[in-house]
């Protein structure tokens, strides 16, 4: 509409992120690519980047944390399957390094391109190794501390990627991929958990060409370079709201100068307890966790903290701690002082109960103190924190309906998807509950009789066994007021169904909780539902 004003775009996909989904053809390509294994992939990546001039030319390898085996002592059935992840994860990287050419192109094309500021940064806070030892086909398994077997995994190889999965690779690749330090994803002490590759392009407003800066730079940085380059103010004040000031310091002193004074000198991070400062070249932090570890290992007060000297170790391969206990005492004091100014205090370090239990930890929940809620046919597209929580607990679903001539078909209500969840359906006429375990165990309660044509009451009572969190329990369909099926419920998943399926009356968005029901226009529900009222008891 305003082709002649600058324009703003965020671009951000959710690759590399788990699940890893791309296209076959894409996984073809890296075949074989990744048979030599992690500790090859770490010292070839390291010699690319020395060569390259990415990190210093006396950079070494730092170790893999312990939890990491040597890849010569897996087995070929590891091996095999260890492989395909990687292949997978390459193949999407590559993938959406790809769309993001597409996009550049179209800038291009609307000879644009050399007027553009980009900022192209590659990367999740490092690699993610929620992976665990062995990967996960389907990604809940590990919010839900339920851990996927080698065995399990095989038969399901050639799946591996596409839409049958939610896959996620062995926290071995995440190390090698962060190489050459030693951490990951969530290790907010470590540069393997918060150091990733940034390109800038701007042809006309840059002068040097192809070069490296080596400057400390942070995220929080990005907004204030933009302002600064379209010669913008910060905002102080944004439809009359106040506007807290920025802490980031523009990067565009660097661009025409790679010896210019490093601006951005003090840094905290800290995530899940796992805590670091960055100051004038060092770096202090502590490890309290790995993301593969459901507990700490210790408290908060016992943890051991790592001293580094960025400037001569960019690996930070060597701790100086013990030989510098006066200058990590110095970092570990600032660290609290920039802890308290930004708000990071009191640190908590409950990882799976921040995620799936607000009261528990305090935080605002849309249903906390009710024990119901009534919804109707079209309703839909609720998330899980929009939703009672029907987990850990016995429950009702009472719903209304109006069946037609002819009978009917389709979803009632469900949440979740075929990753995990549970639906109350019509499968040509005959009620059924089916509970999804995680993709892993499918339990169906099912009637054997066809309703009727007119209004009929259905209703799903589960009984939870109790004593703890993932238990089973018993399920019972009435119709009308009257038993027509029971079955047991095994397991249920305890903390989590699923970050972007949700909650719908009438119809099973996204994938399919029940795959003969299935999803989207498939399942809706062919009949009326005036009425559906969850209990929690």
């Amino acid at each position: 509409m305003t082709p002649d004003k600058p324009f703003f775009t965020y671009f951000a996909p959710g690759a590399v992120h788990a699940p890893h989904h791309v296209p076959q053809e894409w996984i073809d390509r890296w075949k074989g690519k990744f048979d030599a294994g992690w500790d090859v992939l770490r010292e070839e990546t390291l010699a690319r980047q020395i060569a390259e001039g990415v990190v210093p030319p006396d950079t070494v390898l730092a170790p893999k944390p312990a939890a990491i085996k040597d890849w010569s002592s897996l087995s070929e059935d590891e091996k095999r399957l260890f492989a395909r992840q990687a292949e997978v994860f390459a193949a999407f990287t590559e993938y959406t390094d790809h769309e993001i050419g597409r996009m550049v192109q179209s800038i291009e094309d609307m000879g644009e391109l050399d007027d553009t500021l980009i900022f192209y940064i590659a990367g999740d806070n490092g690699t993610s190794a929620e992976g665990g030892t062995n990967g996960m086909f389907n990604e809940y398994t590990y919010f839900n501390g339920v851990p996927e077997q080698v065995a399990d995994m095989l038969p399901l190889i050639d799946k591996w990627g596409g839409p049958e999965t939610y896959p996620h690779m062995t926290a071995a690749w995440a190390v090698a991929m962060n190489a050459p330090f030693t951490w990951v994803k969530q290790v907010a002490s470590s540069f393997g958990g918060t150091r990733v590759g940034m390109a800038v392009h701007w042809p006309a407003g840059i002068k040097s060409k192809g070069e490296l800066r080596t400057q400390f730079g942070h995220v929080i940085d990005i907004a204030p370079t933009i302002l600064e380059a379209v010669g913008l103010p910060e905002p102080t004040s944004v439809n009359g709201t106040p506007q807290v000031p920025m802490n980031g310091t523009s990067l565009l002193y660097t661009f025409d100068d790679a010896t210019a004074p490093e601006r951005h000198t003090t840094q905290y991070f800290e995530i899940a307890g796992s805590r670091a400062i960055y100051h004038d070249g060092w770096l202090a932090g502590t490890v309290h966790a790995a993301p593969w570890e459901a507990k700490p290992a210790t408290t908060l007060e016992d943890d051991v903290w790592e001293l580094y000297d960025v400037r001569s170790d960019f690996s930070l391969a060597h701790d100086l701690a013990a030989q510098m206990p006066e200058k990590l005492a110095e970092m570990q004091a600032l660290f609290l002082e920039e802890a308290r100014k930004n708000n990071v205090l009191p640190i908590d370090d409950r990882k799976f109960e921040r995620l799936t239990d607000p009261v528990g930890v305090g935080r605002p929940d849309l249903f906390h103190g009710r024990s119901t809620i009534t919804l109707a046919q079209g309703m839909k597209g609720m998330s899980e924190s929009a939703f009672p929580n029907v987990k850990n607990r016995s429950l009702s679903i009472d719903a209304d309906i109006v069946v037609p001539e002819g009978g009917a078909t389709g979803a009632i209500i469900a949440q979740g998807g075929r990753f995990g969840g549970w639906s109350l359906y019509l499968k040509d006429g005959v009620p059924g509950y089916t509970y999804n375990f995680l993709g892993l165990q499918i339990f169906d309660i099912l009637a054997t009789e066809a309703l009727a044509p007119g209004a009929a009451n259905i209703r799903v009572d589960f009984a939870y066994d109790g004593g703890g969190p993932g238990k089973g329990g018993l399920a019972t369909i009435l119709v009308n007021g009257k038993a027509v099926a029971e079955g047991r419920i095994e397991q249920t998943q305890g903390a989590i169904f699923s970050a972007d399926e949700t909650a719908d009356v009438g119809v099973d968005l996204g994938t399919a909780v029940v795959a003969d029901i299935g999803a989207g226009r498939a399942s809706h529900f062919s009949g009326e539902i005036p009425r559906v009222t969850l209990t929690l008891q």
